[in-house]
């Protein structure tokens, strides 16, 4: 995880754990989860930068997207109503099968108003 002023990046490992090769090309949808189970606030918007190129993963392969979250804290608190997040919902591109990754100490913006999750496409890492 990574840090800049009002966000926080994190760089978020897919791997291919099927027995078969798959391709992958886009972004992933990510969302915040509730202590309920359920989405919290708005799914992540898409980040432009970068091209987009079909990720072939064989057996055991991976990749990696970059996730940024905006702080909670920098909306009001009537605007975001900061809510706690158990992690984050992921579907990786080209799937109906969400993947849960736990993180604590996310504070989401219940708000569906609100942008606070960017993500990048898969196999892109600005860095």
């Amino acid at each position: 995880m990574g840090a800049a002023a009002g966000s926080a990046y994190y760089t978020i490992s897919l791997r291919n754990t099927g027995q078969a090769t798959c391709t992958l090309d886009g972004y992933p949808g990510v969302s915040l989860v509730g202590a309920n189970g359920v989405q919290l606030g708005r799914a992540a918007d898409r980040n432009p930068a970068g091209t987009s190129k079909t990720l072939t993963l064989a057996k055991g392969a991976g990749t990696t997207f970059i996730l940024q979250v905006a702080n909670a804290g920098d909306y009001s608190s009537g605007q975001c109503r900061p809510t706690a997040a158990r992690g984050f919902r992921i579907y990786p591109p080209g799937s109906t099968q969400a993947l849960f990754l736990a993180r604590s100490g996310v504070t989401g913006c219940a708000a569906t108003t609100v942008h606070q999750l960017t993500v990048g496409r898969v196999g892109y890492n600005p860095g």
